[in-house]
C-alpha cells in the first residue's frame, strides 16, 4: 500500500471510532430525537429551491409550503412536549393554506379558485387556533391586550385627527 492509502485508511478508522464513541455517548440519539423535524423543514426548503432555481413548476410549492409549516409545528411539539398538539392542531390546515397561497403567488397564469381557497382555509385555521389557545394561558394575554387597547382609546389616543369645528355626532 502507498502512504496515501495508509493515511486514508487511518483517517477512515479514526472517523469510524469517533462516530461509534459519540453514538455510545448518546449524542446522535439526542440530536435525532430533538432535531428530526428540521429534516422536514430542510426538505421543504429544498423543494422551494427547486422552483426558484427554475427546475420545477410552481405546483411543487404546495408540498414545499406544507412541509415547512409541518416541520416547524413538529419542532415546537418536540421542544415543548407533544401535549401542545391538542392546541396547535389547526396549524395542519394552515400548512395547506400556505402551500396553496405560495402556488397562487408564483403560478402564471393565476389559477382560479386557489386564492379564495387559501384565504378561507387560512382564516379558518387561525380562528380555530385562536379558540383552542383560549383554553391555555393565551386568554390572559388577550385580556391584557384588550385592557391596554381600551385604556388607549379612553385616553384619546385612538381618536382620528379631527379638525376643530368639524361637525360630527
Amino acid at each position: 500500500m502507498s502512504s496515501k492509502n495508509d493515511v486514508r485508511l487511518g483517517l477512515f478508522i479514526v472517523v469510524a471510532g469517533v462516530v461509534i464513541l459519540l453514538g455510545k455517548l448518546g449524542v446522535f440519539g439526542f440530536l435525532g430525537r430533538t432535531l428530526w423535524p428540521l429534516a422536514i423543514v430542510v426538505v421543504g426548503l429544498l423543494v422551494h429551491l427547486l422552483y426558484f432555481s427554475g427546475r420545477a413548476r410552481a405546483a411543487v410549492l404546495i408540498p414545499g409550503g406544507i412541509l415547512v409549516v409541518y416541520g416547524l409545528l413538529f419542532e415546537i411539539c418536540n421542544l415543548w412536549g407533544w401535549s401542545v398538539m391538542s392546541h396547535l392542531w389547526p396549524v395542519f390546515l394552515l400548512g395547506i393554506a400556505v402551500g396553496a397561497y405560495e402556488y397562487y403567488l408564483f403560478e402564471s397564469p393565476k389559477p382560479g379558485g386557489v386564492l379564495p381557497f387559501a384565504w378561507i382555509l387560512g382564516l379558518v385555521s387561525l380562528v380555530l387556533l385562536f379558540f383552542t389557545l383560549l383554553h391555555t394561558g393565551a386568554i390572559y394575554v388577550l385580556a391584557v391586550v384588550l385592557i391596554a387597547l381600551g385604556i388607549w382609546f379612553i385616553s384619546g389616543r385612538g381618536r382620528s385627527g379631527r379638525r376643530k369645528g368639524y361637525g360630527g355626532w
